[in-house]
């Protein structure tokens, strides 16, 4: 069988009890501190069902979350910009042992409506006393003494619930997904595979932890016994770091902050929305070393499909499916399949809506050719102008194909005579088209009812406080420009 997670930290630690494990902005410790440390957690949460965590960027945010998967206690992750609604329901739902924040959050809860104890990771492990050597022996994997208790770790299967996560949809109430032990593990193999990291590399992972793209690449430098910076980008770059996992929005403020270059980064790992070809070069530019690999995935899903470097000349292109990935197109919905997939959705009827014999939906909509996908946004996304459908999407995609673009978000805006009708707004450099220019390459690429009635140019996209594109917050202020 393959090593779990929290397994795998504590071989890596094992190696290199004195290299640095994690980096943050006020701490640095060890393996060997960080290990004991986890250990003492795990002791603490030990018997609990589920722990919640709302972590942020520190060292005790990642001691609770491996601490808790140590001791087979699911992670339920929450995140910082929940409205107090959807607090409660998805504790109503866990029904956690525990909440862990750092100090600094604890205000934030409170503001967020929970009323109840609010423990640290330290404070929590200092109610319990750490078991006696047998349980650091066999966090390490040495033999134990029969008359002590096997350790946690032992305890953890492949079936073991791993985390429970929240969507980040920009309206209603998030759904509460599933990941078990083993298809985190599996998707570890791929990164392992996909992304090679060594002992000694430092990750840089400079988005806060309550993002499941942060906080697994922090996980997976540790597996890897390599030191996880959860500094700032530019810190964790100026220091050296080897590799970064970030999003679109990061690469785009590090291009702007004029520093660099950075030779030492070697692999740039991104995830989230679609990545243009021009504002990767601009990247490559700061990081001329660095192999960039941007891939499609989702909370459900893992890893699906990735592309390198520049990217196809189609943005729509989301790259070559993973090993061990299979799709298929039904009613021009992606359906993937695949062993890193989720359980299923927590509900009060217990877990439903998982894979339907092997196969899941997240709802994206898209095109194969062979073993490449194509993407064409949500199938809510789709708008109709005068009867006739326009791909937000294929706009997006002429729009950063054009010099000077970074960025592109294209909406729909109601409109008393056709319905609806295409608006964008867009991030560009001082190289982009002036706006007559702009419009007329637009209509040489685009069938005429997708040219957009307006193009906005703003310094940066608004962004949901999950760091998704806040498409409503583009419609207000496209309105307002045409008004």
């Amino acid at each position: 069988m393959t090593e779990l997670l929290a397994a795998r930290i504590f071989l890596a630690g094992a190696v290199r009890p004195g290299a640095v494990a994690v980096r943050g902005a006020g701490e640095e410790v060890v393996f060997g501190e960080f290990l004991h440390r986890v250990r003492r957690f795990s002791t603490a949460v030990a018997g609990m069902r589920r722990v919640a965590v709302l972590p942020t960027s520190d060292v005790d945010s990642l001691v609770a979350v491996v601490g808790a998967m140590h001791a087979g206690v699911s992670v339920v992750l929450l995140h910082r910009h929940l409205p107090p609604a959807h607090l409660t329901h998805a504790l109503a739902l866990t029904r956690p042992g525990a909440l862990v924040a750092a100090t600094s959050q604890h205000r934030r809860l409170r503001r967020m409506g929970y009323e109840g104890e609010i423990h640290t990771a330290t404070s929590l492990a200092e109610q319990t006393p750490l078991l006696d050597g047998a349980e650091t022996a066999g966090a390490l994997g040495t033999a134990t003494s029969p008359r002590h208790p096997a350790p946690l770790g032992s305890r953890v299967t492949p079936e073991t619930e791993l985390l429970v996560g929240l969507t980040s949809g920009t309206t209603g109430t998030p759904k509460l997904f599933v990941r078990d032990q083993r298809s985190w593990s599996t998707t570890l193999d791929r990164s392992d595979s996909t992304f090679p990291i060594a002992p000694g590399d430092t990750v840089a992972t400079p988005g806060t932890l309550d993002h499941t793209h942060f906080l697994y690449g922090a996980l997976h430098a540790l597996t890897r016994g390599a030191t996880a910076d959860l500094r700032q980008a530019l810190t964790a770059l100026e220091a050296g770091a080897t590799h970064l996992y970030t999003v679109p929005a990061i690469a785009v403020d590090i291009v702007r902050s004029g520093s660099g270059p950075f030779p030492a980064v070697r692999q740039v790992l991104s995830s989230a929305a679609r990545w243009p070809r021009t504002a990767r070069a601009a990247l490559r530019g700061v990081l001329p070393n660095a192999e960039i690999t941007h891939f499609y995935g989702a909370s459900e899903l893992s890893f699906v499909a990735a592309d390198h470097g520049l990217g196809a000349p189609d943005d729509t292109a989301a790259g070559e499916l993973f090993d061990g990935v299979d799709a298929e197109i039904r009613d021009g919905l992606v359906h993937i399949r695949s062993d890193m997939l989720f359980t299923g959705y927590l509900t009060e009827h217990g877990i439903t809506g998982g894979p339907d014999n092997g196969w899941c939906t997240v709802g994206d909509r898209g095109v194969l050719h062979g073993r490449h996908l194509h993407l064409h946004g949500r199938a809510s996304e789709m708008l109709i102008r005068g009867g006739l459908n326009v791909e937000p999407a294929e706009v997006e995609s002429a729009l950063t194909a054009l010099p000077g673009v970074l960025e592109a978000a294209c909406v729909a805006l109601p409109d008393p005579r056709m319905g609806e009708v295409p608006a964008a707004a867009i991030v560009v450099t001082a190289e982009a088209p002036a706006a007559a220019e702009l419009r007329a390459r637009l209509r040489e690429t685009l069938p005429a009812p997708a040219v957009p009635v307006r193009v906005l140019r703003l310094p940066a996209l608004p962004r949901t406080p999950r760091g998704k594109v806040d498409r409503a917050a583009i419609g207000v202020l496209l309105a307002a420009a045409l008004e």
